[in-house]
């Protein structure tokens, strides 16, 4: 029977290993006993202009990397370790999906810089019973023992670790490492003990000594060797660094839950399976890894790599029973299957479970060559069933198999029951672009390059050095004022050619061709370095949460299970447990939309965005048709096209039926019911595999809705007669709507997960525990951490629970139905657009919530919101559109409306929301008072005296406040008319006057005299008199300063009052005087100065009453005090000065005036002048 491909039900969700912030890195230099070596790492941060691919892979790629699940305590329970920075680095964070309620996220990444290189094969990690902590040992190249002990505060707290290594790193120096022995693997029993396996096939075990004084050392060393004394020292010294055929290429130790009992077994090179009892270091037994009789002669065929180590797993909780599982790599591969006994603790039975079997394991189908790697054995304790992962490479590609069956069916199973993981490795497809694109080719390039999780910024900084000497050009070393991305369309801009047609215009067309070769000229060198961070390294699986893990070089995996909809489009040809019409259904709309063109796909786009976005009217038949009409997709359709579809879903569409698209759409409804509540909140990692694994089911069911869409239309205009038309058997316009409502929310989750936004760091996380930050020189953008708006909106919304009384957590599964629920059109997750641009507005960034708009409602509140956004952005006729649309609704009263905004409403402004329109539009004109768009002030605030009536409550005291932003508006824009309007209709007496000043001021210092004249200020006459002679009184300098003597002089004429008139000309002769202008002429005419001038106008103003009434009072003329600065003068007496006196006075001027000019004055202050 030809073999086939197996069924794929499980799909991975690859992330990244690039912090969120580089505030969670934390880098310890770690000390050592000895002189490190003189080539030493280099360091690890290049700069952008200096990183390239070798850089690259040595400091950032892990050659090395695993997953430790503790036992003993479970937060955090899992590890991550990597070797990266050319040996000398070990990095080391917590990998957990969820967390206990109440403990904060263990986010920090440990970075341990070794003096010397690591050996990456002796790494070992282990779960102290007795505290929660994770104890990590490593040996290096000149044979230090490191024993790292870490708590889990060490992985939360930047101070934990800053403060100082103290107890945390200890060295110990292993003596028989120090000669001629080379460590090959390290093996953690458990905190006290360590087996170091040799080369030359013995082992060291490491002891810890509990009770160390000063002159023990803290680890015992006891020396086993399977060959004996004195072969093993035969073997030292004929040894030229070659691996002996008894070294240990792999060990697993086991108790067989047995007090005190230890058992080492080891898979050495000689292809045998070795059993030692490490409390007497004993062998109990050898035998062949296949259980098979090998000939001397054929020990070079059966010799394994060196370099192999995931050959044998040990499962089993029955006490002194377990199950072992070996591999042999030799040939085609092949599995064995060994029951292990023991009663007494001292000996263990091996007994081979399928002694006729051969369990071969099955590569991936295919013309290339798999290699299985790794793999992984767990147990199913309350029914008994084996789980098996594989780990399939062929260079940098890999594949994951799963098999699950019980022990006595293995074999029955082993050929036909494997499941395979769907591993996304297409490479995205290149945009395409063309003359009517709405927008910039560069700035689709940049939306795919950019996507969040696809490509790190380490691997864009290696692809645009590479590309920058592909084309000749030397990196440039000023980028440092640059983003990323504006380093990338600078470098593409620069090798792009362009010219001018023979009309001397640009070329257009050719720029535009130039420049798209250069992107893919970029985009192909970004792909080939960003190949080998894909490259997998190990396998993980922990049963209690039955998550498994791909580690790669720069990536790491997590393995779900896949959707009802994920399984039938990942295994098109078979069928499975799925109804045959359904999936015929949905492949034939994938297949059929496969063959569109690009452009035709960007028209039947654009139509869509019009039935999602825009309201209409029609009935479900005409917008159907008018999606047919708009389209036009049947203008390029073949006959064979046609054929294709009729083949599948039969002639006329038979097996199309109601029944199907109600199938179909359970399938893209799948949600959680009855949903848990949420016992573990997510770690920062768990959301990020969420949004991941969010964003990769939204587009898949967006494009099989937006198929199925185009589909629909087609088979309804398809048919040869009328009572053929598919309208006659199926709802279409119940499945025309459904879709929509089905594309619309996928679109809006296709926008939250694709969107970064910078968050705030909590502070315990990037501040030490007292408050202050450990690294004072911080920039203050690494304070902040990249997350996607879906993760910052719902993060707090999503959680695992408890699936079943055995199991507590099965997260492959919870992540699917978490995800599958949150793309469901029912979801009991809510996507309110206009509750997240609230949260946008509130972290300034009104541009992301713009975007949202197309997606808001039209009810009151989402109206209201998309005023404030508009606002933000200083659109602010739009918003006022928004707000009135909104008024009536907003004002309603209601009995408890909800107060959810996302910290954008406080308290004050709820209570103007919903409690009438007065109050609503004085809320809107507080905010746009805020703006200091004053106008639109204007304009609301008028608004809200208009409803201000009787019944409104507080209506006095509502209506000063409205008065008093619309006089302020309006002295703002210079409105004067209208705020003198304002300012009479003020009741509070004492604000009025208030205002007046403000408003007499305001209007004086923008020279609006004339119609400050003007105003009436019925009942204020009198007040604004006493304002502007104060004015008057207040001016030293009457010349250059605001002409307050002119404007009350203007005023009180106004008004006839001309004495008064009079008596302000009088006081402004007398301040030129004590200025020293008297003498400055104005034209021509030597007589005309500014104070004969106003000698005119004064007698003009006393001649204009009676006779009797032409004086005015007034103070004697000061004289500069001594010692007085500029303009303090001493007050005179008043006297009474009449219009005689005045023309008197008048007279004497210009004697005075021409005396000068005849040069008739006196030279000393008492000479008086003699005027001829």
């Amino acid at each position: 029977m030809a073999a086939r491909e197996p069924p794929v039900f499980f799909k991975e969700t690859r992330l990244n290993f690039e912090p969120s912030s580089s505030s969670y890195v934390v880098d310890v230099e770690l000390p050592s006993l000895v002189n490190p070596p003189k080539n030493r790492r280099q360091t690890g941060g290049s700069s952008r202009s200096n990183a390239d691919l070798d850089a690259l892979r040595t400091q950032r790629y892990a050659t090395a990397s695993a997953i430790y699940h503790r036992a003993n305590h479970q937060d955090p329970r899992s590890f991550l370790w990597r070797v990266v920075g050319d040996h000398t680095v070990l990095s080391l964070r917590a990998i957990d999906v969820c967390r206990l309620e109440g403990t904060s996220d263990a986010n920090l990444i440990l970075n341990f810089h070794f003096p010397s290189a690591i050996r990456p094969s002796c790494i070992a990690l282990s779960d102290p019973p007795d505290h929660d902590a994770l104890a990590v040992y490593v040996l290096d190249e000149v044979g230090q023992l490191y024993i790292l002990f870490l708590r889990p505060e060490s992985f939360r707290r930047r101070s934990f670790v800053e403060s100082g290594l103290g107890d945390t790193c200890k060295i110990f120096t292993v003596n028989a490492l120090q000669g001629f022995k080379t460590p090959y693997r390290l093996l953690a029993v458990n905190t006290d003990r360590l087996i170091v396996t040799l080369t030359d096939g013995g082992h060291i075990r490491l002891d810890r000594n509990k009770n160390q004084t000063a002159s023990q050392p803290p680890w015992k060393e006891t020396f086993y060797n399977a060959k004996g004394w004195v072969q093993g020292f035969r073997s030292i010294l004929s040894s030229r660094g070659d691996y002996d055929t008894t070294a240990a290429a792999a060990a697993i130790e086991t108790g067989l839950g047995l007090d005190d009992a230890s058992f080492l077994f080891t898979v050495c090179l000689d292809h045998r399976l070795r059993i030692w009892n490490l409390n007497t270091g004993q062998i109990l037994g050898a035998m062949d890894l296949l259980n098979a009789a090998r000939e001397p002669n054929e020990t070079a065929k059966w010799r394994l790599d060196p370099t192999q180590s995931n050959l044998i797993r040990i499962v089993g909780q029955v006490q002194g029973k377990r199950l072992c599982v070996t591999y042999s790599p030799v040939g085609s591969g092949e599995f064995k299957f060994w029951k292990l006994e023991s009663d007494d603790g001292k000996s263990v039975d091996l007994n081979d479970q399928y002694p006729d079997f051969h369990f071969v394991p099955i590569p991936p189908l295919g013309s290339d060559v798999w290699t299985l790697t790794d793999f992984r054995i767990a147990e199913d304790h309350s029914s008994g069933h084996l789980q098996i992962w594989l780990l399939w490479k062929n260079n940098v590609a890999y594949r994951v198999q799963e098999l699950t069956s019980s022990v006595k069916a293995l074999p029955a199973s082993w050929q036909t029951s494997w499941l395979s993981v769907y591993s996304d490795t297409t490479v995205p497809s290149a945009p395409v672009s063309g003359p009517s694109d709405p927008t910039d080719s560069s700035e689709r390039w940049l939306q795919l390059i950019l996507s969040p999780g696809r490509f790190t910024p380490s691997t864009l900084e290696a692809a645009l050095n590479a590309y920058q000497r592909a084309v000749g050009h030397e990196g440039n070393t000023h980028r440092s004022s640059q983003s990323l991305a504006e380093s990338i369309c600078s470098a593409i801009a620069s090798t792009s050619s362009s010219s001018k047609t023979s009309s001397g215009t640009l070329d257009y067309d050719r720029f535009r061709t130039s420049n798209e070769s250069q992107w893919r000229k970029f985009y192909r060198i970004l792909i080939e370095i960003d190949k080998p961070r894909g490259e997998a390294l190990a396998l993980a699986f922990e049963p209690s949460s039955e998550l498994p893990w791909v580690v790669c070089a720069d990536s790491i995996s997590a393995i779900r299970k896949c959707s009802q909809l994920e399984q039938i489009c990942y295994n098109p040809k078979a069928r499975h447990t799925e109804p045959s019409d359904l999936s015929s259904l949905i492949i034939t709309g994938q297949n059929f939309v496969e063959g569109f063109s690009d452009s035709m796909l960007q028209i039947c786009q654009a139509v869509l965005r019009v039935e999602l976005f825009e309201n209409t009217s029609k009935t479900d038949q005409e917008r159907i048709q008018f999606f047919s009409d708009k389209a036009g997709f049947w203008r390029q359709l073949s006959e064979e096209d046609c054929t294709q579809v009729t083949d599948v879903l039969g002639s006329n569409f038979n097996i199309v039926t109601s029944n199907v698209y109600q199938q179909m759409l359970a399938t893209l409804n799948e949600t959680w019911a009855p949903r848990r509540p949420t016992e573990f909140p997510l770690t920062e990692l768990g959301r990020r595999i969420i949004v991941k694994a969010t964003d990769d089911v939204a587009e898949l069911q967006w494009n099989i809705c937006f198929s199925q869409l185009i589909l629909l239309v087609h088979m309804e205009f398809e048919f040869d007669n009328p009572e053929d038309a598919l309208h006659k058997r199926v709802n279409i316009g119940a499945v025309y709507k459904s879709l929509l409502q089905a594309l619309s929310r996928l679109q809006l989750i296709r926008w939250l997960a694709s969107v970064h936004l910078p968050t705030p760091l909590r502070g315990d996380t990037s501040r030490s525990a007292s408050g202050s930050s450990p690294a004072p020189s911080k920039r203050p953008s690494e304070e902040n951490k990249s997350t996607t708006v879906l993760e910052e909106c719902i993060g707090h919304l999503l959680g695992m629970t408890t699936i079943t009384p055995v199991h507590s957590l099965m997260i492959g599964t919870s992540i699917t139905k978490i995800v599958t629920n949150l793309c469901a059109p029912s979801s009991d997750i809510e996507l309110q657009p206009h509750y997240i641009q609230c949260a946008l507005l509130v972290r300034d960034r009104a541009d992301l919530a713009l975007e949202l708009a197309p997606f808001s409602n039209q009810d009151p509140f989402s109206v209201y919101i998309q005023g404030r956004v508009s606002l933000a952005l200083r659109d602010y006729s739009n918003a006022a559109l928004h707000f009135k649309k909104a008024a009536y609704g907003m004002s309603i009263r209601q009995a408890n409306p909800g107060r959810h905004s996302s910290g954008l409403l406080d308290d004050d402004e709820w209570n103007l929301l919903f409690n009438g329109m007065p109050r609503y539009y004085a809320h809107i004109v507080a905010l746009y008072e805020r703006c200091r768009a004053y106008s639109y002030v204007v304009d609301f605030a008028r608004l809200s005296l208009q409803f201000i009536n009787k019944k409104t409550h507080h209506a006095d005291l509502l209506r000063t406040e409205i008065q008093s932003r619309l006089f302020s508006g309006a002295t703002a824009i210079s409105q004067f008319e209208l705020a003198h309007s304002t300012l009479i209709a003020m009741k509070d007496r004492a604000l009025q006057h208030s205002f007046l000043r403000v408003l007499i001021q305001k209007m004086c210092d923008n020279l609006h005299n004339a119609e400050l004249v003007q105003l009436s200020f019925p009942g204020l006459q009198s007040v604004v008199d006493e304002i502007l002679a104060q004015k008057c009184q207040d001016t030293v300098d009457v010349i250059t300063g605001i002409p307050y003597h002119q404007i009350l002089y203007s005023w009180r004429i106004k008004r006839n009052d001309y004495r008064g008139a009079a008596a302000v000309l009088l006081d402004r002769i007398q301040k030129l005087r004590q200025l020293g202008e008297g003498d400055q002429f104005t034209s021509e005419d030597v007589l005309d100065t500014a104070i004969t001038r106003q000698y005119l106008m004064l007698i003009n103003v006393l001649s204009c009453v009676e006779q009797k009434q032409a004086w005015i009072t007034a103070e004697e003329l000061p004289s500069p005090s001594a010692g007085a600065g500029k303009g303090a003068i001493t007050g005179g007496k008043r006297r009474v000065v009449t219009l005689a006196d005045i023309r008197k006075e008048y007279q004497d001027e210009l004697d005075r005036i021409a005396a000068i000019q005849n040069n008739q004055f006196g030279f000393t202050a008492d000479d008086e002048m003699e005027i001829l």
